[in-house]
């Protein structure tokens, strides 16, 4: 199947991840995919939730948000304190998909804030924010340990996300806008570079649809999270 973009139905967009957009972020990216553009940046507060004070432990949430001429009409801006539901979604998932792969002991008690504000919305925005963040955050964690704040990078695995869908009955990785939203089935996967699945969002649109398939998606994934990492690892080591 060839798609309106020219991609085969198991060809991702292209991505590119930009560093350093930020000069005053501990750490900061413009991840771009397809025409989606999100600027992922991170800070470092020595404070921590209540419920982990005295524990030695740290911890990592995320704020998500759409600029209103992100999409093809205006959003309308949110405020942080009263986020809408979807994006309370999208910054949860963030949070605790990087919380996922954080030795959350080694960074001691400080609060790791990712903010990832959706600059160009085409699909994918919660999973490009997830790919970007984690450049973001390797970053200021690289820096933590430059300036000896954390004896070492407390990441244990490396990670990424993407969507897949069935469209048409064809089953169609990394949609567009156009194609999410006539999608008889959307998910989002998050796995680790090692295939290993860290989350799966997966909702049926129109008809229920077999393990079978939802394997099928879940490996179709795969090989666009090798893309993803290696995008990743040409940021880093060009940073």
């Amino acid at each position: 199947m060839v798609r309106k973009d020219g991609r085969g139905a198991e060809e991702p967009r292209e991505a590119k991840i930009s560093h350093n957009i930020q000069e005053y972020a501990e750490g900061s990216v413009l991840i771009e995919v397809g025409a989606t553009k999100i600027i992922c940046a991170v800070s470092i507060e020595n404070t921590v939730p209540l419920f982990l004070r005295s524990t030695g432990k740290g911890w990592i949430t995320a704020e998500y948000s759409m600029l209103p001429r992100s999409t093809h009409t205006r959003t309308q801006r949110e405020s942080s304190n009263r986020p809408k539901g979807r994006s309370q979604e999208i910054q949860r998932l963030i949070g605790r998909s990087l919380r996922s792969i954080t030795d959350l002991s080694i960074i001691g008690e400080r609060t790791i804030y990712i903010d990832c504000d959706v600059l160009q919305a085409d699909g994918g925005t919660r999973t490009a924010a997830i790919t970007g963040s984690y450049v973001a955050l390797h970053q200021a964690f690289d820096k933590m340990v430059l300036e000896k704040t954390i004896e070492q990078n407390p990441l244990k695995s490396q990670l990424a996300a993407i969507s897949v869908g069935i469209v048409d009955g064809d089953i169609l990785l990394d949609l567009c806008y156009e194609e999410d939203s006539i999608a008889d089935v959307d998910m989002n996967i998050i796995m680790t570079k090692n295939h290993d699945i860290v989350e799966i969002q997966g909702t049926a649109e129109q008809a229920p649809f077999s393990i079978s398939t939802a394997n099928e998606m879940i490996k179709t994934a795969s090989s666009g999270i090798d893309y993803l990492v290696d995008v990743q690892n040409r940021a880093l080591t060009n940073n």
